[in-house]
Order: C-alpha cells, then structure tokens, then sequence
C-alpha cells in the first residue's frame, strides 16, 4: 500500500498545480476576489509543500519499506498480490461503507456560478469593515492604547496616522524614560503585531516571515553598532548632578538626564538645582548601574547589545519600534489611502457611512454570474447596475451619490470650439483641460504660439482676434532701428539718419 500512497501523492500535487493555473489565469475585478484567490493560492502552495515532504520521505526509504513492497511484488506472481490488496480494499469499505472518499477533480477546481456565490469567501472574516478588504488601515485600537500613555500628545486619528511611525520625542514621542514602561511596551508591540498580521492578510504569496527575519537581521546590525536614533548607549561616568552638556546651537544647551534642550548656559545652570532635574538625575543613574528588573516578557527572545537588564528592556523595546517603522515604509501606499479615506469620511453624514458600509459587505450579491463549464451556462462579465440618471462611477463601480453629482456640477455643461467643440462635463474638468494636450494642440493649429495667456477662451475668432491684436500692440511697441541714430546736416538741423539719407538723396541738403 505504500506505493498506492505514493501514487495518490503525485495525483494529488498534479492537482494542486493545475488548481493554480486555473486561479492565476483569471484575474478578479473586485478586491475581495483577488485577495480570497491568492489565499486559496497560499494554501495550495503550503499542501504542495507538505505533500512533497511526505513524498520525500517515501523515497528516502529510511526503514526500507518501499523496498521490501516492491521486492515482494516482483518475487512472485504481481496479480496475486494485486488480488490480495484488493481484497483488503473490499474488506475495509465494507467494514466502513460510509467512508467519504475525496475528489480530487473537484476538490481543487475554482467554483464558479451561483453555488460559489452562495458560499462565504475565506476573506469574509478576516478584515474589519474599517479595513475595506486590505485597502485601508484600521489602527484605532492602537489610537486608544496611545492616548491612554502617560504624557502621550492629544492627537486626532487622521494626525496618529501620519506619526504613530515616528518615535521621536518632538513628534508625538515620549521620552526614553517614559518608555520604560509595561504600558508602553504593549501598546508598541500590539502596533508592530497588527501591521504584521495586515501585511500577511493582505500579501499572502509574499514571504513575510522572511521580510520580518530581514527586518531583525538589520536591527542586530544596528544595534551592535550603536546606531539606532533615540536608544544610543548612554556613557556611565556621568559628571557632578548626572548631567551631561551637549551644545546644540550658539547659546543652546542639551541636558541627557532631563532630554530637555535649554536657552543658553545660565537657564541650564538653574534649572540643575530643581526638583524635576534631581529625580531625572537619579533616574538616570539607577540606569546606568543597572536597575531593577522589569517584566520577563520584555526580555525574552532578547541577547547582545549590552549586559544589564535594564539595556536588554531598552533593545526590545527598540526592536519593536524598529519594525513599526519598517513595516509602515513597506506598506506606505495603504498608509495613504487610508489617510484619504479618513478625510473623505469626516465630510460624511452617519447615514452615508451605514449605507457604504451595506453596500461593501453586499457586493457578493450583485458580482456578475461567472460560467459553470459543467452547466454550460453564459458568462455575464458586465455588472448590471440600475443607472438611470447616467451618473459618473465611482471607485467601486457603482454609480455616485446624487448629491455629490450636483455639488460639483457635474450635470453642467462646458463646450470648447478650439477642442473641437468637446464638451466637459463639470467646471473642474473644464478649468483642467485648458493645460491638456487637446487643448494646446487645437490653439497651435490657430497658429497661437503662447498658449498660457489663453486661459478661458474657447471660442476660435475670440482667440484669432486675441492673437493679432497682440502681434499688432508687439510690432508696434518694437523700435525702428533707423530712427535710433540722429544725423546733423550742415545748417545744424538734427534728423534721423533714414530721413538724412531720404534727403539727401534727393539733393536737398
């Protein structure tokens, strides 16, 4: 039987990749379609993979089983040993007649049809309906773990998405004393988790743990160096106070204990007897000599870059912003989208947001009706989309709202003759089309050289008229070259030099 296994083995990867072929050859209009395609492609590539080891190991034949069943087919009579395993088959479905058999012909064909449409999608429940199928972020829980840290800036939504990358103290950063906490520890970890599970959401064909394994792999680098901004090694012979001066400008001076950057030498030396300087100076030291231990979670996993737990919580925590950073470089054309889909959100009514909300998690219901080979019934590749008013389409194909097509004046109609009597449908595509190509070209065809004086003319002998009335103002501004040089004749009489030569060729002087 263990040649039958090898057999189904083969069977089964031939199927796997006739199954990816079907799936790549057809290329989805909806992002939902696409995405649940390439994670159908994801696990037929994992199946292959285990297949193939399975498959591996049986021609290893470590314990020499497959040599043995072939050694016994071949020493005797073949049919014999084919009639005993059958025999075995009829024996065990006999014992079991229920027993599912698996298709694989079926199994791994793309559905098509109403049945496909009737069964939920592998992607249905994977993303947030803020998520869009992958197209936007979804970073609110993040939001709120941030506003919840002690002395986190109040930052709006829209302004967390342009910073929560950014760890720095002047951008919506906490100090690194403030960072040393279990609070700030989580909330970075949970940043650096959720963009790790959308990138793998989102880009299942890509191999993300090896994009991570880089990312930590130039971490180690960094770190062994000391050149990651923000968590350089701190020097433990600190001066007299626990304060260390770094001129940064003219007059201005840096304080390490307090990371706080003063005016001039006389406001850092008072402020070095307050309070707040004292304890940060005495921060800093229990610091430097090494601290009392915090969580092991912060710890684990962590080796190298220092020898005090309190600078392996620092390279963890490090490490964690390290990939946030990484992984929103990587992922900055969904960074912003959904920065646009927030702003386009805020100018929207309660109502407005429901009903797009319905109309993403319904368009299951109005996808086109593919062709079931079986059936052999037709494919309608056109959506049909009750459109009465002929309104524009917007993004997802669908109609746009009524109300947005009347704010910007799209019913409004702007005919241009030097275009060829193009009509533009909206004053925004009229105020644009005057720096398109058509444009400029029908005005160089009117033999109209400067084109950008001709802005909101769109009439030919208006633009004619124009053009000769400034050839006409150009000829006549131009000095005459002749009436620049003045002659004198003999009676003292002062002329220009074409007039004194007019004159005296006719021999009046």
């Amino acid at each position: 039987m263990l040649l039958e296994e090898q057999r189904f083995l083969h069977e089964d990867l031939e199927r796997l990749e006739q199954g990816i072929a079907d799936r790549i050859g057809d290329e989805p209009k909806h992002i939902r379609d696409r995405l649940a395609r390439d994670h159908q492609i994801a696990q037929f590539l994992d199946r292959i993979s285990s297949q193939s080891s399975k498959l591996l190991t049986i021609y290893r034949d470590v314990d020499g089983s497959r040599s043995r069943e072939i050694q016994r087919i071949g020493a005797g009579d073949p049919m014999d040993e084919f009639y005993k395993q059958l025999a075995d088959i009829k024996s065990f479905h006999a014992k079991y007649p229920n027993e599912p058999v698996e298709n694989l012909e079926r199994a791994y064909r793309p559905k098509r049809g109403p049945d496909a449409e009737s069964q939920p999608s592998i992607v249905d429940a994977m993303f947030t309906g803020e998520e869009s199928y992958g197209r936007f972020f979804d970073l609110h829980t993040c939001h709120e773990l941030y506003l919840n840290l002690t002395n986190a800036k109040r930052l709006s939504y829209l302004q967390y998405l342009d910073l929560f990358d950014n760890f720095t103290l002047g951008a919506g950063g906490l100090k690194r004393s403030e960072k040393m906490t279990d609070q700030y520890f989580n909330y970075v970890g949970q940043l650096a988790l959720d963009l790790e599970t959308f990138m793998r959401k989102t880009r299942p064909l890509e191999n993300v743990d090896r994009v991570i394994a880089d990312f930590d792999n130039e971490f180690s680098t960094l770190w062994e160096k000391d050149e990651i901004t923000e968590w350089q090694s701190e020097e433990p012979n600190s001066k007299a106070n626990g304060a260390t001066k770094q001129s940064l400008a003219a007059d201005a001076v840096w304080c390490d204990d307090c990371e706080k950057e003063f005016k001039n030498e006389n406001v850092y030396k008072g402020h070095l007897s307050g309070k707040k300087h004292i304890r940060a100076a005495a921060e800093r030291a229990q610091r430097l000599q090494g601290g009392p231990e915090g969580p092991d979670s912060m710890s684990d996993g962590v080796s190298g870059g220092g020898s005090s737990p309190f600078r392996l919580k620092e390279r963890a925590i490090a490490e964690r912003e390290f990939r946030v950073k990484r992984l929103a470089s990587a992922m900055s054309t969904e960074r912003g989208d959904t920065r646009v889909n927030v702003e386009r959100k805020q100018g929207m009514t309660e109502r407005e947001r429901q009903q797009e909300l319905d109309n993403l998690f319904s368009v299951a219901a109005v996808t086109s009706q593919a062709r079931d080979p079986e059936d052999g019934e037709e494919n309608d590749d056109e959506d049909r989309i009750y459109n009465p008013l002929k309104l524009p389409l917007a993004w997802d194909g669908k109609p746009i709202p009524f109300w947005l097509y009347k704010l910007h004046g799209l019913g409004v109609e702007f005919p241009c003759g030097i275009c060829g009597n193009f009509v533009y449908m909206g004053r925004r595509a009229f105020d644009k089309h005057f720096n398109e190509a058509r444009h400029i070209y029908g005005l160089k065809c009117l033999g109209i050289t400067n084109t950008s004086l001709f802005r909101d003319i769109t009439g030919i002998d208006e633009a004619l008229r124009l053009w000769e009335k400034m050839q006409k103002d150009k000829r006549k501004d131009k000095v005459d070259e002749g009436s620049v040089v003045q002659m004198e004749d003999a009676e003292g009489n002062v002329m220009p030099e074409k007039v004194y030569y007019d004159l005296q060729k006719q021999g009046l002087l």
